[in-house]
């Protein structure tokens, strides 16, 4: 396979795996910033390609293909390579002997060479390597050979592991000991090594995926990495991937040794418990549910007994008490002079209270400095909220500053604990607030700032480029996961109720991120016996044209109220038309022409060629959302599911992600007479 001008900036290569793709193996040297590469389970076949990989690779997983010919000299030197998996193929010739060069083991670098079950009959030379590499060569012909090449420990037999199975070398070992809580670590390079591992109870709190086995590989080396630690070292012991809460049980290993010194028990912990894991564009933020030491919980330090009598430890009790208070007094009045002539005592309070973590308190002064004194060259948008403003803050930050119009300021009290909750709101498709001002009869909310505009701009007639058909699915499935993490991931959960093109803004690498919450309105909570109401009443507000005909008609919100809504905005993505415009309701025109078999001369032709069986499966989830019965729409989880089997369709229609070379929608004319089946819309 010859690498596409599209994955020439690809980091990643991790959907390959398991794809029944067949012919000659990925030729990656041409990938300069490549750093995973797995296209392992497959039925590919040839040699595997000599070119030389990027400096920066660090697993390569060719494994369970039908390759032949010998092992390239081109994986050797790679310095940050961990793991090299080219077992279950029909690999011949000689066994590396050099691939360690170039490496630097010190710390807990390891690396895995696994060449299981092939056809390898001699070695190059010797076999030296460093105590941090392991070597599999069981099920190769050179076994048969192993005292004499002294070659033995590296032909012991390993079990077979299936993709998204759990990895297990150890499944002869005997019993470890019971006399302290030791456990097999499953994947160790030495063989049935006991250890007491740390507990972890994590959460991924909003994952940009829906089946978590196909990724467990990579969320093991993703946070392995991130914790300094070799990838045998995790373990992810139980998960359950359930809507809401995505919980897991980890268990953490020493390296290559039975018990953690304390010192590593305290880094691990304070990793966790300082937040110091980076996130992840594909796993999300996290929460730490437990840290549990354990076994370890004898070795930590513990604090020393004072050695002072109960009277001195009295009388510094008091003296620091007194101490506080006097101090506090001081500082307490001094804010009071200062503050007076601009904020009552009430704000004041409020504002030493108001310490939001990530959300800066910014002042009217330093937000009217920044968008030039809110001149007209500055604003951006308006609406029912106010208006808003582009500004640059006072560290470089590009922002947009929604100033509230007099008629809609809200109570301090009412402001603030929006402000909280819109601060506790975390993910990849949703607009971050970063920051806001409540002072001189102002309440202004700052965003970041999103260079590429709204989605209504990039649809209208008069956009300068359109957007291809693959971007507009992105920017769908982005959106539906932003309202998903709303529905399901917000405490309390949110409805949006006022999803529209132009509340879904574009960052500058078009990610869609979802925006204004200022209509929206928290979800029913569960009452005493756990159940909660299916729907809020609420004075109907929303946009004419998204609005759910049901919640119109009962002032009943609900979570398909928004599913409605989204759907609207997917039948814009895929005619280009406004939801009224004209006198035409945009719903009315797209069912009418599915039920005559005309949906194709609705679909936008400005989308350029696009695999026609992902514009159908679209058009019929769209119809599908736009229901007029409640009951008949889907939740915003299977519309989150079926947009990411319609994009992976689309990656298999020509295997690149957001170029999608295939029929021409409008070069097809027997599909003009087609329907859209009722089952699916």
């Amino acid at each position: 396979m010859r690498v596409s001008d599209n994955l020439i900036d690809m980091v990643y290569i991790r959907n390959l795996r398991n794809c029944s793709l067949e012919g000659p193996a990925l030729d990656a040297s041409g990938i300069p910033q490549l750093g995973y590469l797995d296209i392992s389970w497959n039925q590919l076949t040839g040699r595997i390609p000599s070119g030389k990989l990027a400096s920066n690779i660090t697993t390569i997983d060719l494994s369970h293909n039908r390759l032949n010919g010998s092992i390239p000299g081109s994986f050797s030197g790679l310095p940050n390579l961990q793991r090299l998996s080219m077992d279950n193929n029909n690999l011949d010739g000689s066994v590396p002997s050099d691939v360690w060069q170039n490496i630097d083991f010190s710390g807990n670098r390891s690396l895995i060479l696994d060449f299981h079950n092939n056809a390898l009959t001699n070695l190059s030379n010797p076999l030296t390597p460093p105590a941090n590499v392991t070597i599999l060569l069981s099920g190769n012909p050179i076994c048969t050979s192993q005292n004499q090449l002294n070659i033995s420990q590296y032909c012991q037999s390993i079990s077979v592991v299936v993709p998204g199975g759990s990895t297990n070398n150890n499944t002869l070992c005997p019993p470890c000991s019971t006399d302290l809580p030791y456990e097999n670590i499953l994947r160790s390079p030495i063989s049935c090594l006991c250890a007491i591992p740390l507990y972890v109870d994590y959460r991924l709190k909003s994952p940009g995926f829906w089946d978590f086995v196909p990724y467990e590989a990579e969320f093991q080396y993703y946070l392995s990495s991130g914790l300094s630690l070799s990838s045998y070292q995790l373990e992810v012991s139980t998960f359950m991937w359930e809507e809401g809460p995505r919980l897991m049980n980890l268990k953490l290993f020493p390296n290559n040794t039975a018990l953690f010194n304390s010192g590593e028990v305290l880094r691990l912990r304070d990793m966790f418990t300082g937040w110091l894991i980076t996130d992840s564009d594909i796993f999300g933020p996290y929460e730490l549910i437990d840290f549990i030491p354990g076994w370890y919980e004898n070795v930590l330090p513990r604090r020393t007994k004072s050695s002072l009598s109960t009277g001195a430890t009295v009388g510094i009790v008091i003296a620091a008490f007194a101490a506080a208070a006097i101090l506090s007094s001081l500082i307490t009045l001094i804010i009071l002079r200062r503050r007076s002539s601009q904020i009552s005592k009430r704000r004041i309070a409020k504002r030493i209270q108001m310490k939001i973590e990530g959300v800066k308190d910014l002042t009217f002064e330093e937000l009217s400095k920044c968008t030039s004194n809110f001149s007209d060259s500055a604003l951006i948008g308006q609406g029912g909220y106010g208006k808003v403003y582009r500004g640059v803050l006072a560290d470089g930050t590009g922002a947009a500053v929604k100033r509230t119009q007099q008629g809609s300021l809200q109570g301090s009290e009412e402001f603030f604990t929006e402000i909280e909750l819109l601060s506790r709101l975390h993910h990849r498709n949703l607009v971050s607030l970063v920051g806001y001002c409540d002072e001189d009869n102002e309440q202004m909310l700052v965003y970041e700032y999103m260079p590429n505009g709204t989605l209504r701009d990039h649809l209208s007639a008069k956009a300068k480029e359109a957007l291809s058909f693959p971007m507009r699915l992105r920017i769908a499935l982005g959106s539906s996961r932003g309202i998903l993490y709303l529905h399901t991931e917000a405490d309390p959960p949110i409805y949006h109720r006022d999803i529209k093109t132009s509340n879904i803004l574009l960052d500058s690498k078009f990610v869609a991120k979802v925006a204004d919450f200022g209509l929206s309105r928290l979800a029913p909570l569960p009452e005493m016996e756990g159940v909660a109401p299916g729907h809020v009443s609420t004075v109907v507000k929303g946009t004419p044209g998204y609005l759910d005909p049901e919640y119109f008609l009962t002032h009943n919100l609900t979570d398909k109220s928004d599913v409605y809504s989204l759907g609207v905005v997917f039948l814009e993505l895929l005619t280009g038309m406004q939801p009224i415009s004209h006198g035409k309701n945009l719903v009315r025109e797209v069912v009418t022409a599915n039920q005559s078999g005309m949906i194709l001369p609705v679909v936008d032709t400005r989308m350029g060629p696009c695999p026609w069986e992902c514009v159908e499966r679209f058009a019929a989830l769209g119809l599908r959302c736009c229901r007029d019965e409640t009951d008949a729409r889907p939740s915003m989880t299977e519309v989150v599911r079926e947009l990411e089997m319609i994009w992976q369709m689309a990656l298999e229609t020509d295997s690149v992600p957001l170029e999608l070379e295939s029929e021409s929608v409008s070069m097809d004319p027997s599909r003009t007479g087609t329907q859209l089946s009722s089952s699916s819309a």
